[in-house]
């Protein structure tokens, strides 16, 4: 995280806590799954959790579910009728959310696709609502371009991890760090879009159309 921890831990205190289902969920996450720095956490589960509140999503789409604590958070304030669609690939992690979305209640409102997003991108049709991108750094350009025709008129896209822990204002040394340094530039100078990315946690840039 870009924030020393007593900042994040501020940030965490000053925002209304998560529901003791999501506390578990993220202390079962840290102690069975790897990568736990993928969990999305408290305040960021609020933001998309806000997002929903605010643009009141018909359709959702996910691209990685992971262990599912953020579907969970948006689930519960999504209108009468609205549906989450999200990706994985790993079944291990598709089952941890499964679980929590039955036990939240909001299993019948989110449908779990396995399998590679970008098969999955092909077989759904539509517009979405809202977009949440959280999976393999390395096809973010692939989603990238393959949802912005698809972000609804009044629809918003958010992309997580793009300061990549701060190294995009370093030289790149890795293929994610070069992928999001030339993925930002891309998406700041693209004219179908409107972006502003946000210094939450490990960074949020957020996407409509442009016009």
């Amino acid at each position: 995280m870009l924030e020393p921890p007593e900042i994040q831990e501020y940030a965490e205190a000053s925002t209304t806590p998560p529901t003791d289902l999501l506390e578990r969920l993220a202390e079962e996450t840290k102690e069975t799954l790897r990568a736990p720095q993928m969990l999305t956490g408290p305040v960021e589960g609020r933001l998309l959790e806000f997002l929903v509140f605010a643009l009141q999503p018909q359709r959702v789409l996910e691209l990685g579910t992971y262990s599912g604590y953020s579907s969970t958070s948006m689930a519960p304030l999504l209108p009468p009728g609205g549906h989450i669609d999200t990706c994985e690939v790993d079944e291990t992690h598709a089952a941890v959310a499964r679980r929590y979305h039955e036990e939240a209640g909001v299993a019948d409102r989110i449908t779990i696709h396995l399998g590679p997003a970008l098969e999955t991108i092909e077989k759904l049709e539509g517009v979405f609502d809202l977009i949440f991108i959280d999976a393999d750094k390395l096809n973010y350009p692939a989603y990238y371009e393959a949802l912005v025709p698809r972000i609804s008129p009044r629809g918003i896209m958010a992309l997580d991890n793009t300061l990549w822990s701060g190294r995009v204002v370093e030289p790149p040394e890795t293929p994610e760090t070069e992928m999001f340094v030339e993925l930002n530039a891309r998406i700041a100078a693209d004219p179908r879009v409107v972006a502003v990315l946000l210094t939450v946690r490990d960074g949020v840039t957020l996407v409509r159309r442009a016009g």
